[in-house]
């Protein structure tokens, strides 16, 4: 594609439930360092979209304006070559409903925006997608990329149990741990069956992992493998460890299969205080005592909602 440098400035969309907006905004500011009350957000950070399960869409900002014919002037600049392409008008925008813009008119707009652009349009197998979004008063034009759920594909495991994160939340999880995974070496001490593991690995993070109880271990590598990532798994307590990492993912152990009294859990952030300069934890129970304690200070939190189950997501420090 000609006339095309790479983006300064990306928009994201969002979808998530109601009971995943706490986990979401925190994620988000893991991700952006900020948060948007609607669902959409822009920001010069650029992210695959894949990454996240809350993201829906991103724009790669070509060109603004303040009008609708704003672009339309600039596009007539743009040059796909012998490439085809289809204009997307994004659906979630931030305007409030008397000025939300219809269905009809919305393919109104996409049909003005390829007139006006030197190639072909197809609208069933494009070469190149462009997106055409209002927000913040201004207008947005750029390339188009759509998420995959890629957590989805994770969710049936050959070995798992009830109590263990979604694999929605997991990979929400990862993302806060590890925003930008260049040069970081993470650890999840406490892996259970690797829900965290899998969805950390598939995004390119460099964790292992490690757990006390040998079924869960093996049922760990067991599910690593069968996604087709390389994972390190070792049995064994978290007192044992040697090597410090950036940062240590820990969903406290509360059930049958690694089950931890208040002291057990007392001693697993002792011993993450000394191998990890960062620590995202997962708790049903307040834990917030503990980890100041053990010398950590909470820099963000957030709740996740299964039903009337609650879990708490601390970031520490």
């Amino acid at each position: 594609m000609n006339n095309y440098n790479e983006a300064s400035q990306f928009i994201y969309t969002y979808a998530f439930r109601e009971e995943e907006r706490s986990l979401c905004n925190l994620e988000m500011r893991a991700l952006f360092g900020m948060e948007s009350p609607n669902y959409i957000l822009k920001s010069t950070t650029k992210i695959e979209p894949s990454r996240s399960p809350f993201i829906k869409e991103r724009i790669d900002v070509m060109y603004e304006g303040d009008e609708l014919s704003d672009i339309l002037a600039q596009v007539g600049q743009l040059d796909v070559g012998d490439a085809t392409f289809k204009i997307i008008f994004v659906k979630i925008n931030d305007l409030d409903e008397a000025n939300k813009i219809e269905y009809w008119d919305r393919r109104a707009m996409e049909r003005e925006i390829g007139e006006c652009i030197d190639g072909e349009a197809d609208m069933h197998h494009p070469d190149f997608i462009f997106g055409i979004v209002p927000f913040g008063g201004r207008w947005y034009f750029g390339p188009y990329m759509v998420g995959e759920a890629v957590w989805l594909h994770h969710v049936k495991k050959p070995r798992s149990y009830s109590t263990a994160l979604s694999t929605r939340v997991a990979r929400a999880v990862a993302n806060i741990a590890v925003p930008n995974p260049e040069g970081v070496r993470a650890i999840d001490p406490c892996c259970g069956i690797g829900t965290v593991l899998v969805e950390a690995l598939s995004m390119g993070i460099n964790i292992v992992g490690r757990d006390i109880n040998p079924l869960v271990v093996i049922g760990s590598r067991e599910n690593i493998a069968h996604f087709g990532f390389e994972g390190d798994v070792k049995k064994g307590p978290i007192q044992e460890i040697t090597e410090t990492y950036d940062v240590a993912i820990i969903d406290m152990p509360y059930n049958l299969f690694t089950h931890a009294t208040r002291e057990d859990q007392f001693d697993i952030i002792k011993h993450a205080r000394r191998c990890t300069k960062k620590l995202v934890v997962v708790t049903i129970e307040p834990i917030d005592h503990m980890l100041e304690e053990n010398g950590f200070e909470i820099i963000d939190r957030c709740i996740t909602k299964k039903g009337t189950f609650k879990r708490e997501i601390l970031v520490c420090e």
